[in-house]
């Protein structure tokens, strides 16, 4: 039974996308599949000269990070797979096949490095959400980043089902500029980051498992203490081991410009 990568590049440049499906390629030889618009005809080329499935979806680029959960609860639903990676695209590369780390939980969650009360994006998110108690009892924990899930299907499903679910009954509460103008707050974007920490840290999904941004098998840098590298232009958790995935690279641009251009290099991205 095969495994499958799920993400979106709606809209985005193809250049994020070649680097996320070329990294990705070099050590995955298994479903890849993506959500797109109509109009992303250089990334639906892209994505068929590297055997990548896609979805053509017609949603608002800025409701997009939410729906994207409901699609891909619809793509699991219809097909059998052993695991399955959920993750963003514009701003991950790889360093080695995802799948092959022997991860403790049937569903495994990513931390950053920072308190969610630390940061005002997540606190935004939370309090905006579910309200100022929820985020009291949850503004201790670290944060977990959405943008990296993988799991067992079963498992997957559950915790899509739980999302979906969230993000349905606790939407954001827009700020009332917008809600007297009818506008979309673009604020809101990000509110999948309230909804999966929720499930994280109250459990919602048994059997999981919560990997440290130091010493887990992903890296979520913006946040990340210690940026190490190895001869190989590798970046290495605090067991000197490489990263699969390193998620939010653009973010820290003047750590990783050098390792990048490497890696486009090797990969044959001009």
């Amino acid at each position: 039974m095969k495994n499958i990568v799920l993400s979106a590049a709606c809209g985005l440049e193809t250049a994020y996308i070649e680097l996320f499906i070329k990294s990705l390629r070099k050590y995955y030889k298994d479903e890849i599949f993506f959500l797109v618009k109509k109009k992303d005809f250089k990334i639906k080329k892209l994505l068929k000269e590297h055997y990548c499935e896609f979805l053509e979806i017609n949603d608002h680029k800025f409701d997009i990070q939410i729906k994207r959960y409901n699609y891909y609860l619809k793509i699991l639903e219809k097909n059998n797979f052993k695991k399955v990676l959920i993750c963003d695209s514009r701003d991950i590369y790889f360093q080695s096949n995802p799948f092959d780390f022997n991860y403790k939980g049937l569903i495994n969650y990513f931390l950053e490095d920072k308190k969610i009360k630390d940061c005002p994006h997540n606190s935004n998110w939370i309090i905006k959400t579910y309200g100022q108690k929820v985020f009291n009892r949850l503004s201790d924990n670290i944060i977990n980043c959405s943008g990296t899930t993988l799991g067992t299907q079963k498992k997957m499903l559950d915790y899509l089902k739980i999302m979906i679910q969230h993000s349905t009954k606790y939407k954001y509460r827009k700020r009332l500029k917008y809600f007297l103008t009818l506008r979309r707050d673009k604020a809101g974007r990000g509110a999948d980051q309230a909804y999966a920490n929720f499930i994280v840290h109250n459990k919602l999904v048994k059997n999981s498992f919560l990997y440290s941004n130091a010493n887990g098998p992903i890296a979520t840098v913006y946040y990340l203490k210690k940026i190490i590298f190895n001869e190989k232009f590798q970046l290495v958790n605090s067991l000197n081991k490489p990263y699969s995935i390193v998620h939010q690279y653009d973010k820290r641009w003047s750590d990783f410009e050098h390792c990048v251009k490497n890696i486009k290099k090797e990969l044959n991205i001009i």
